[in-house]
């Protein structure tokens, strides 16, 4: 006996509706989400009660007036360039690599005058910098 082979189909599952249900769920899910953006940082700062000036290792100070003239270690300086305070800082270092500098700037010193002493310390790998303020409503 000669049966006729039945042509199968190959059995296909239409992916293009679970497709379309997936990027639903995910457009609903994008739009019904709420998103919530933190402005403010609650934070506690740590207390120390160690003297500032306890350090023994020597800083360096760079002084800037109100018109932008710089003196480094009451040393002052001839002229306002970039390379003049870059070698001011070199010869107070002297031997050493590192050491903190703190920039001590008048309250009308313009910005870039305070930036230019940063750049300065910066581009000779003096990175412990620290700017002096006082406490508000402390008199002169």
């Amino acid at each position: 006996m000669n049966f006729k082979r039945q042509n199968r189909e190959a059995v296909e599952v239409n992916l293009t509706a679970l497709i379309d249900i997936v990027f639903l769920l995910l457009i609903f899910f994008m739009v019904s989400t709420t998103f919530s953006k933190e402005n403010h940082l609650s934070i506690d700062l740590p207390e120390a009660s160690a003297d500032a000036h306890a350090n023994t290792v020597q800083a360096i100070e760079i002084v800037i007036s109100a018109n932008g003239e710089y003196s480094i270690n009451e040393q002052a300086l001839l002229n306002q360039q970039i390379t003049t305070l870059k070698r001011g800082i070199q010869k107070t270092l002297g031997e050493r690599t590192t050491a903190p500098v703190i920039i001590t700037a008048d309250a009308n010193t313009p910005h870039q005058a305070v930036v230019r002493a940063m750049d300065a310390a910066g581009q000779l790998g003096l990175v412990n910098l620290s700017i002096t303020t006082r406490q508000a409503g402390a008199s002169d």
